[in-house]
């Protein structure tokens, strides 16, 4: 009875929304929504690679991340596991469930978007929490076989990408013991005002590209194509750091 009334309440929530999940895709993939466009560009990655790949995640595969992020945005007892280290054993297992699913079916899933019950379905939520999600595991997995360059980011991603880590930049180099301060560039021209992350005195200057900063201060320091500016020992620090969520 539950089931019933639950598949009848998602019916009309689709109804009126006048979205099934394709039009939804299609819906979204527009510019005005740089969360959509990684998400649709990572999941044509996905195809592409297929799912042994390798990514920036550890020992994660293509496989892995795609039932991760699946899991993220349908399973809630086991998107409870990714910040709450208490409920990792069962996220760990959901999200192995949720893995052994058909390739083409499992990234289609992640295509589709979360479900209607989930905010994240709503656009201006999407943005906020999923443009710094997809834009980041997009790069994880094209980063991650050898050879990469940066690529020329859609100006909505851009925009998207800036605000978010001015938002968060304390939050996320928080973990350094040292100051870090971000200097966005474009063409090595500086773009933006600098970004001060952690105010930590001394401090290490971080020059880039926002994608490469943004891919900087989410812990994948190796794979960022920046230039660090300070003390050597600082910079050593700030390299090694911690840093993301």
């Amino acid at each position: 009875m539950g089931d019933e009334c639950f598949i009848l309440v998602s019916r009309k929530l689709r109804s009126r929304q006048g979205l099934r999940h394709r039009e939804y895709r299609d819906a979204m993939t527009t510019a005005s929504n740089p969360a959509q466009v990684e998400r649709q560009a990572l999941c044509d990655l996905f195809l592409e690679v297929g799912p042994d790949a390798p990514t920036l995640c550890g020992e994660w595969t293509t496989r892995d991340l795609a039932a991760h992020l699946a899991m993220r945005e349908r399973r809630l007892d086991g998107a409870a596991g990714i910040m709450i280290s208490a409920f990792s054993d069962h996220a760990a297992k959901v999200q192995a469930s949720i893995a052994a699913t058909e390739w083409t079916e499992l990234v289609e899933t992640v295509r589709s978007g979360p479900p209607v019950w989930n905010p994240m379905r709503i656009t201006a939520v999407d943005k906020l929490v999923n443009t710094g999600e997809f834009f980041v595991h997009h790069e994880d997995v094209r980063r991650a076989g050898g050879e990469w360059s940066a690529r020329e980011l859609d100006p909505s991603v851009t925009v998207a990408l800036t605000k978010m880590i001015t938002r968060m930049a304390r939050l996320l180099t928080r973990p350094s013991k040292v100051g870090v301060v971000l200097e966005p560039t474009v063409d090595g021209t500086p773009s933006t005002p600098p970004v001060i992350g952690n105010k930590a005195v001394p401090s290490v200057s971080v020059r880039g590209a926002i994608s490469e900063l943004v891919m900087f201060v989410y812990g994948r320091q190796a794979q960022a194509d920046v230039e660090l500016l300070g003390n050597d020992d600082d910079i050593e620090t700030v390299r090694n750091a911690a840093f993301g969520v």
